[in-house]
């Protein structure tokens, strides 16, 4: 995979890249500027959210990571049930993304690049859709509809968005 942005780059995730997912997906939650986000201990309490993290990597879950010298960003799926479903939850077939990026790289282009990246993945390993969930004032929801993510529905004041691979 060979996708940049100045000294960005976005490589496979990795079971090693565990903990940081977690990390990220408090980054997710926290978009808006005076939401604090919560650190791993308290995302991994609330099953709703860990969830998204618990056990990476399992058999078909893909994820991508953005890094420098560090990693600054992520993008993973996995797939739900019906019974735990996600917050944009379409099918069990259909794996939910999550995606973050840390606060001094967003609005740089390296969203963009993790979902190019994970889109990429989905598609080599022969998915046809992914979905995700998005707050409809949240900025990410332009990035997500210039690559392809159509609204399908929502709950909670949510949108769910889904890209056809």
């Amino acid at each position: 995979m060979d996708h940049r942005l100045d000294d960005l780059v976005i490589r496979t995730a990795t079971a090693a890249d565990g903990d940081f997912l977690a990390v990220m997906l408090g980054e997710a939650m926290a978009w808006r500027p005076e939401v604090r986000a919560p650190d791993a201990t308290e995302l991994l309490a609330r099953p709703e959210l860990a969830h998204y993290v618990a056990g990476w990597p399992r058999s078909d879950d893909l994820g991508v990571v953005a890094e420098t010298d560090v990693p600054v960003g992520a993008a993973w799926c996995r797939n739900f049930t019906v019974e735990n479903p996600g917050y944009g939850f379409v099918a069990p077939d259909v794996p939910e993304l999550s995606i973050a990026v840390v606060q001094r790289y967003r609005g740089r282009g390296a969203g963009r690049l993790l979902l190019a990246g994970l889109i990429d993945g989905a598609r080599r390993a022969g998915l046809d859709r992914l979905s995700l969930s998005v707050e409809p004032d949240n900025p990410a929801i332009h990035l997500y509809r210039s690559l392809g993510f159509e609204p399908v529905g929502g709950t909670g004041g949510a949108l769910t968005l889904v890209r056809v691979i």
